[in-house]
């Protein structure tokens, strides 16, 4: 049992340090400015999906008072 374990790691760390392609500083910055843009877009097209249907169900609501 322990024998798997230590080749399953043997196995990981040889493909950590010799087949992944790790990206640059670069890079990684790039795709980082990338992510948060995209989650502030994100994040704005669901507030303002949430402050439309909140108006909307109030004028709803408003109909049954």
């Amino acid at each position: 049992m322990f024998s798997k374990i230590k080749n399953t790691l043997k196995v990981t760390y040889d493909e950590l340090m010799h087949k992944v392609t790790w990206p640059t500083w670069e890079e990684l910055q790039s795709s980082a400015v990338v992510t948060l843009v995209t989650s502030l877009i994100f994040a704005l097209v669901v507030f303002l999906m949430d402050s439309v249907f909140k108006n909307l169900f109030e004028q709803f609501y408003k109909l049954f008072q």
